[in-house]
């Protein structure tokens, strides 16, 4: 959802403020553990679990697709579901053995569905496409040709809240006896909750209308669901239906936290009724689909997001939600890429190893269309952005890439959300390989001077082939697709490197980022096994040796090692 225009500038800009759930340092470290030379101290040790299920959710590469901005097919300057089509070969081209498109499994479309404003969270009409996009048909055959390529397609199913427009709500707000006045909150008085995600918020979230007042956390616009209401669930669960039928293999699940409110502050986020909700949802789309994904929007702290797992006692990698975004180790990546520090990342990994449940599948990512762009956050720097692309896809859990990423693309230059969705950059033309007219939105910088598809496609160099030559070595490895992970680095002082080991059954797959701009010595660590093999190194890597200590290489800046042990 358009986040910068309904949130504070802290969690607009999350860079910019101390998280709340930042490492504080008291892990103590495991004792006996080899030490690395670019820190003598011992290292601690995080042990995460391999994914329990075996879904095809759990070793994906995700990709997330803001239509308007992705390619235009009818010259209007807007993307469309035929212009994205258009370009599936690019995503995923369907056949392992070539190398020139990108190789991600699964497309999250930001929303489509029928609604009045650029960035469709404010649905009007939750079974018909919005018009700028195209129809149904165009939808259910990007699906077809999405999955004859071997890619899935996901959608961004909004249920906290609808538009304002929206027939539901224009019935509800008719009369106090509507029938539909119960599938939204209604008082005669102002209640005075202000916004649940700041202490300091004075936004208030009760809005007047024809003589009392609804509820809309976000704003006016876009008034809550009130799933409290039985008829309402029902019918959001026939519509979920209605997509998988149309093929859809999946939903992001926007602002899920938020969904159920029982009261002003707590109660307006986090509810076990929220909880309860989910776990319900859940089930019912196991029951119609059952290899069907559902990806959480869950922008709190570790141990909070932790939570909307569920149990995994009777369904393997929990019952509630198979997936939720993890906001707090995309901050601590894109903190450490700028400190040259791999503590916090170190930190948070072993955070996430006490909090989570054992054997749930994670999903990192490094920006979104809610934060500014990564190499923005970066300062452009092209070192850091290749860590970045590095951490991102051999950390555990399904990555999730924000569409140009993999092309440096930078935020645009306004200070409103359509800067973080600008029109992606094919090529340097005037309209960009995007459309033949002018764009609904000027293109971010730097788009000229090389970040664009066609001037990094043959380039071995380029961010695009290292994204490219990643997610395949990703691929090449069950132990990095959905094993789990012991981390060696130390959580606290300053750590030019991270290096953990990547597990799966027999397979372990040592992996070693270095974060500076100097060279740094990795190791020795202690992986079990008397040779390697390489599965991806940056140039001036040296080869990975063994010792009676353990393993250990030489990395030159901002470069990356990652090798099969073998026996």
């Amino acid at each position: 959802m358009p986040r910068s225009r309904l949130f504070p500038l802290a969690l607009a800009l999350p860079w910019l403020a101390c998280s709340p759930d930042s490492p504080s340092g008291g892990f103590t470290p495991s004792p006996n553990t080899p030490g690395s030379p670019s820190n003598p101290q011992t290292p601690t040790r995080a042990e995460i679990a391999p994914a329990a299920g075996t879904e095809w959710f759990r070793e994906a590469v995700f990709y997330e697709v803001f239509v308007r901005s992705f390619q235009d097919s009818n010259g209007d300057g807007k993307g469309d579901l035929p212009g994205l089509i258009s370009r599936l070969d690019y995503l995923n081209d369907g056949d392992p053995n070539t190398t020139q498109d990108l190789g991600v499994d699964v497309l999250w479309l930001m929303p489509v569905f029928d609604s009045p404003s650029y960035h469709g969270y404010d649905v009007v009409d939750y079974e018909r496409i919005e018009p700028d996009y195209g129809t149904v048909a165009d939808f259910e055959r990007l699906c077809d040709e999405a999955h004859r390529r071997g890619m899935r397609v996901i959608l961004d199913f909004v249920i906290n809240h609808s538009g304002v427009d929206h027939p539901w709500f224009v019935e509800s707000a008719s009369s106090p006896t509507s029938a539909k006045r119960d599938w939204y909150q209604w008082r005669q008085q102002d209640p005075g909750w202000k916004q649940p995600w700041s202490q300091f918020s004075n936004t208030p979230t009760w809005h007047a209308r024809s003589g009392a007042y609804y509820y809309g956390v976000f704003w006016g616009g876009m008034p809550d669901l009130n799933l409290q209401n039985a008829q309402l669930r029902a019918e959001v669960k026939r519509l979920a239906s209605v997509w998988l039928e149309r093929g859809a293999d999946g939903f992001r699940l926007d602002a899920a936290r938020y969904l159920i409110e029982t009261g002003a502050g707590s109660g307006q986020a986090d509810t076990p009724e929220t909880h309860a909700f989910w776990k319900e949802f859940s089930a019912y789309v196991r029951q119609v689909k059952p290899d069907a994904v559902l990806v959480g929007e869950n922008w709190s702290t570790t141990p909070i997001i932790a939570r909307y797992y569920g149990s995994t006692q009777q369904v393997p990698g929990g019952d509630e939600l198979p997936l939720n975004f993890n906001f707090p180790l995309s901050e601590q990546i894109i903190a450490s890429l700028n400190a040259s520090n791999a503590a916090p990342i170190a930190a948070k990994l072993v955070e996430m190893a006490s909090a989570y449940p054992a054997g749930i599948s994670d999903a990192p990512f490094l920006s979104n269309h809610d934060t500014v762009r990564v190499a923005t956050q970066l300062g452009g720097n092209t070192g850091r952005m290749a860590s970045a692309a590095a951490l991102l896809l051999t950390l555990p859990g399904a990555p999730f890439l924000y569409y140009g990423e993999e092309v440096g693309m930078a935020n645009g230059t306004t200070n409103n959300d359509e800067a973080k969705r600008t029109p992606m950059p094919w090529d340097t033309t005037a309209g960009g390989g995007f459309s033949t007219a002018t764009p609904w939105f000027g293109f971010a910088p730097g788009r000229t001077a090389g970040a664009n598809v066609a001037a990094q496609t043959n380039v071995t160099s380029s961010l695009l082939s290292r994204y490219r030559a990643l997610i395949r070595a990703r691929k090449s490895s069950e132990a990095l697709s959905r094993g789990g992970l012991k981390v060696f680095t130390p959580t606290t002082g300053v750590q030019g490197a991270l290096s953990f080991v990547r597990t799966l059954g027999d397979e372990r797959v040592l992996v070693m980022h270095n974060l500076t701009d100097s060279n740094v010595s990795v190791g020795p660590v202690a992986v079990s096994g008397s040779s390697s093999e390489v599965l991806f190194t940056d140039p001036n890597v040296s080869n990975l040796s063994g010792t009676p200590s353990g393993w250990q290489a030489n990395l030159p800046p901002r470069a990356t090692g990652i090798w099969r042990i073998k026996p």
